[in-house]
């Protein structure tokens, strides 16, 4: 009797695991049903925003996904032995005890024949993103490519929600695979089709994704002829238009525009969601960078941001080391992180900032000091070239060109000689600053009155001179009237 009971229990507790995710399965895949359901609704009704909401409930379904779901689905909203169910069905994983199980459950709703291009598409995207998470590349890519394919045979509006998806996912899988220089052509002829087609969420979404693509392989002067000559359109995906921004900000910096590019990066981390918090990293690191290279020090809040305290760690000690003027320490930090910064792709970039570095370092020390000579200028910037006297002339020369110090340089001797800083406010300089801004703000005055000044009626059409004599001539004759009525009161 005990034995009887002993082996009861031992197959309770085995069959434990395979009731719950069999109790798991039919859960997923009714949310999924309901998701169908949702997209034929708002393909019939032709109403995007149903689409967008589809979208949504997939990406919070995402992290729940297995191979015994997704097959299931693909059975049920596909007809079996159709081509769209015959190529996603070869890049699933084949589990048949699970397979076994649902497709029984679900025999007796079985999609028909007949089904909507959205939830064709719908079904390739759902496969594609499971793919993806479960790191088979290779299978995402050759999915990918086959649901772009079948995308460019159709032209429906509800569709291009989808198809924004499908490229953004078809240039990652080609990128997890390195072969982004191979999609290009496609992502050109993508993109013409869907100006031709006013798709303009896909024209958001491909200019994005073409712009990334020539930033990988650093071809920024491609980049920049491309984002011109794109056709310009009012953003409808806050999403894409930070990522537009934070490219624009990428190839501004490259081209020397750095307050243009602050600017960018500034507004791509700001519009950026919070959920996006390696994106926003990525723009702050640019942002940190762009603003050295304008001479600015970022506030130390700026590295404090809540999440990005690590990430920026060897950002906020580069720009320590820039605000020092130290450039041995400069050098250490670019040595410490060179493995971050080469991952960033900020190296080019970094060694820009070398030569602000020695500018700052300038700076301090012509503050500090009315005459030193160039020896100790280049043993104090820590130069170590072979002549270092000849570079420290040189940089001193340079700097006093730009107006970076206010000093001489005294050849013969070898001398920096500072100008000394005298009291501004016993100079005319305050009152000629002071009498400027007066001077502006009664021009604006001035303009602001002779606006409001016009000529009446300037709206009106002109009046013959016909019109005018009759109409002098019944002001008269009511004056008269209003005359002839009062002396009557009287």
């Amino acid at each position: 009797m005990t034995q009887d009971i002993e082996m009861k229990e031992q197959q309770e507790v085995q069959a434990a695991p395979s009731n719950s995710v069999s109790s798991k399965i039919p859960s997923v895949l009714q949310e999924l049903k309901e998701i169908v359901a949702l997209i034929e609704m708002g393909a019939y009704a032709r109403e995007v925003r149903r689409i967008l909401r589809a979208i949504r409930l997939t990406i919070a379904l995402r992290s729940k996904l297995d191979a015994s779901v997704v097959s299931s689905f693909v059975n049920f909203a596909l007809a079996p032995g159709s081509e769209t169910h015959s190529r996603l069905t070869s890049y699933l994983p084949k589990d048949g005890k699970h397979d076994m199980e649902v497709d029984t459950a679900s025999s007796a709703t079985q999609a028909t024949a007949k089904h909507s291009p959205e939830l064709e598409i719908y079904c390739y995207l759902l496969v594609l993103i499971f793919l993806i998470d479960q790191k088979k590349y290779n299978e995402a890519k050759a999915c990918s490519s086959a649901s772009i394919a079948r995308l460019k045979n159709i032209n429906r509006r509800t569709v291009d929600v989808l198809a924004s998806k499908l490229y953004s996912y078809y240039s990652l899988s080609n990128e997890l695979t390195d072969n982004l220089s191979e999609i290009r052509g496609n992502l050109l002829a993508l993109h013409r089709v869907a100006t031709l087609r006013h798709d303009e969420l896909g024209q958001e979404t491909l200019l994005n994704l073409l712009l990334r693509n020539y930033l990988h392989y650093n071809l920024f002067d491609q980049a920049e002829k491309l984002r011109s000559k794109a056709p310009r359109f009012e953003a409808h995906s806050n999403q894409q238009f930070c990522r537009y921004l934070f490219y624009l900000g990428k190839i501004r910096t490259i081209q020397l525009e750095y307050t243009d590019a602050k600017e960018s990066l500034l507004q791509a981390a700001r519009k950026a969601p919070v959920a996006a918090l390696g994106f926003r990293v990525q723009c702050n690191k640019w942002a940190v960078i762009v603003r050295l290279l304008l001479g600015e020090i970022p506030e130390r809040t700026v590295f404090m941001q809540k999440g990005m305290e690590k990430a920026l760690r060897p950002y906020f000690e580069l720009t320590n080391a820039v605000r020092i003027g130290d450039l041995e320490l400069f050098k250490a930090v670019a040595e410490k992180f060179s493995s971050t910064f080469s991952t960033d792709r900020t190296n080019n970039l970094i060694v820009r900032l070398r030569h602000n570095v020695i500018r700052t370092g300038l700076r301090n020390i012509s503050i500090s000091y009315s005459r030193i000579s160039l020896a100790d200028v280049a043993r104090k910037l820590r130069l170590d070239s072979p002549n270092p006297i000849a570079d420290a002339e040189s940089i001193v020369s340079k700097a006093i060109r730009d107006g970076a110090i206010d000093a001489t340089l005294d050849h013969a001797n070898g001398w920096m000689v500072s100008k000394e800083t005298g009291d501004i406010y016993s100079t005319n300089e305050p009152q000629m600053a002071f009498n400027s801004r007066i001077a502006f703000c009664l021009n604006m005055h001035n303009e602001a009155v002779r606006a409001l000044r016009f000529p009446p009626n300037s709206h009106k059409e002109k009046e013959s001179a016909e019109k005018r004599r009759e109409r002098q001539q019944q002001e008269q004759e009511l004056a008269k009237h209003i005359a002839e009525e009062d002396d009557d009161d009287f």
